[in-house]
């Protein structure tokens, strides 16, 4: 792995979360952020896996890209060694799963993790299957696959961004929580995606951005990119939220999520379910945004969705300071389900759904 320094690029380079350039996958190291701009050049499997567990990389399309590039740096090397190709492609689609089961365990949340390996390890198996595609094809294809998921992504984002437009004014107030934007995306984001585009257009969206306890994504990432966009924002502790609403500062909420179940709970960044039931108390809508990657059918309600929980430091010592006592004991739930009574609608690249969450999050894999 090697090191690029960037903190003097252009604002645009400083919001690409991770691209595919000379063979290696150049990632921003996310933890580093606002004070630095630094961007990783990863070579091998146990490189991104790292970057994935350590939320160098996080958001969960970002996360499935970097998976999905993750496979490739883990085959890219394997060579075919016997004489029939048949039999070096198989043994290839070994290594390919051997590959995504290895990046399955960097974290359990994000069903787009799971998503992006399950569709490099189908493009394996369909060419394994192939008599027509050669061994090196099929190594070309998996690189290839990783690059189609990343370019999907972006476009993705841009669909969600026009449609959960559709439903905000100009001058209005918008919070949101956690990190949903081009950092954690391909590009422009889910949640934030709108408000790229609402300032393209001329709209003045006020933006109100939760701190996001305890990594202080929302501090970190979210009005970092926004402020860099020129993007009117406020950045906010997590436990104010209900103050501003209750001035009327804010007449939506819009997150991301990491995972929607077929009910329509979802679960995103710890401190989410809090908003959703202030948004309600106050009578604010509520959104949700998300591509159909992270709409998980399989998975009945969010009590069946794994909830990753981090190291204790991340709360007793942040950022290298103690703020809490030696042996205290410690909760540190990385992420919260909430329930589908309090989503109001959810934004995906094919239109908003509303409820009955049940009946029409299927038709949209129709």
């Amino acid at each position: 792995m090697t090191k690029t320094n960037t903190a003097s690029s252009s604002i645009s380079s400083a919001l690409v979360s991770l691209s595919w350039k000379e063979n290696v996958l150049q990632l921003l190291d996310q933890t580093l952020l606002p004070e630095t701009v630094l961007y990783l050049d990863l070579s091998r499997i146990n490189e991104v896996w790292e970057a994935i567990s350590q939320m160098k990389v996080r958001g969960a399309p970002a996360i499935g890209i970097a998976a999905a590039f993750g496979v490739y740096l883990g085959v890219r090397d394997h060579e075919a060694v016997k004489e029939d190709d048949s039999e070096n492609k198989r043994e290839l689609d070994k290594q390919v799963n051997e590959a995504a089961d290895y990046l399955a365990t960097s974290r359990p949340t994000a069903v787009n993790l799971f998503w992006a390996l399950d569709r490099i390890r189908a493009r394996a198996a369909k060419d394994a299957d192939d008599p027509q595609t050669t061994y090196e094809a099929m190594k070309a294809n998996i690189l290839q696959e990783a690059k189609l998921i990343q370019q999907e992504d972006e476009e993705t984002c841009r669909l969600i961004g026009e449609h959960a437009l559709t439903l905000m004014q100009d001058g209005m107030g918008v919070l949101t929580h956690c990190n949903a934007g081009g950092l954690a995306t391909a590009r422009y984001g889910t949640a934030l995606a709108p408000f790229y585009l609402a300032k393209d257009q001329g709209m003045n969206i006020k933006v109100f951005a939760d701190e996001t306890r305890p990594v202080l994504q929302g501090a970190r990432l979210t009005a970092f990119e926004l402020q860099q966009a020129g993007i009117d924002v406020t950045l906010i502790c997590d436990n104010m939220a209900g103050y501003v609403m209750s001035k009327g500062m804010v007449q939506a909420v819009i997150v991301g999520t990491d995972r929607v179940a077929a009910n329509g709970d979802v679960a995103n960044k710890i401190g989410t379910y809090s908003v959703a039931v202030l948004a309600k108390a106050h009578g604010i809508p509520f959104y949700v945004a998300c591509p159909l990657s992270t709409i998980d059918l399989n998975t009945p309600t969010g009590e069946q969705i794994p909830i990753e929980e981090r190291d204790e430091q991340e709360i007793t010592a942040a950022f290298g300071k103690r703020t809490a006592p030696e042996g205290i004991q410690v909760f540190n739930p990385a992420f919260d389900v909430t329930s589908h009574e309090y989503v109001t609608a959810i934004i995906t690249e094919k239109g908003i759904v509303r409820p009955s969450y049940l009946e029409n999050l299927p038709k949209l894999f129709d």
